[in-house]
């Protein structure tokens, strides 16, 4: 048995580690990450997590675990996701700043027929921001690949006042939870 990441995120593959999980596999689903917007966001990084774990697991052994994981982030109802480019970014940052908005993550995780399906949500807020920060912080590539165009655990971490809820969530992963779901599968990462 193998546990694989179904995910090219170094930040999902650091809190792996932290988790105390050596020697497991990434490999990174291939699919396209179709968001059907109709989904309310909690159905909606659940429905991401399971087709990015759902592909990965189509070529794994019967045995081996398969963990998917998706973000998204929400304010006045819009979903933002990764931006497609520097302005994207900047509109994204503009829309977060001075406000308190959400992060979702979703957790998929396979063994054969066995599934298991999840989500945490996290209050994010964001301090005001000038202009001239959200460009700096643009400039620095870090939001590009990232939902919400920021990472909490980067330099993002300057634009955020407080959160409410899982901070290894935001990152990208919600620990706790993906350790009660490996449990339920017998892998006792304590």
């Amino acid at each position: 048995m193998g546990i694989i990441l179904a995910s090219q995120s170094p930040r999902r593959r650091e809190l792996l580690r932290q988790m105390g999980l050596e020697g497991f596999q990434v490999c990174p689903a291939r699919g396209g990450e179709e968001m059907d917007l109709r989904l309310p966001p909690g159905a909606l990084v659940e429905a991401l997590a399971l087709a990015k774990a759902q592909e990965v697991a189509a070529g794994a052994a019967p045995r081996d675990i398969v963990i998917g994981a998706d973000t998204v982030v929400t304010v006045d109802g819009r979903v933002l996701g990764k931006p497609g480019d520097e302005a994207e970014a900047a509109a994204m940052l503009r829309a977060l700043s001075g406000r308190v908005h959400q992060v979702y993550t979703g957790l998929a995780v396979l063994r054969g027929a066995e599934v298991q399906v999840g989500h945490e949500v996290t209050a994010v807020r964001f301090r005001a921001l000038e202009e001239r920060e959200i460009a700096a912080y643009i400039a620095t590539g870090e939001p590009m690949d990232k939902a919400g165009a920021y990472g909490i655990q980067g330099r993002g971490a300057l634009l955020i006042e407080g959160i409410e809820g899982d901070y290894c969530s935001v990152v990208g992963l919600p620990v706790c939870r993906l350790g009660r779901m490996l449990a339920q599968l017998g892998v006792w990462v304590l």
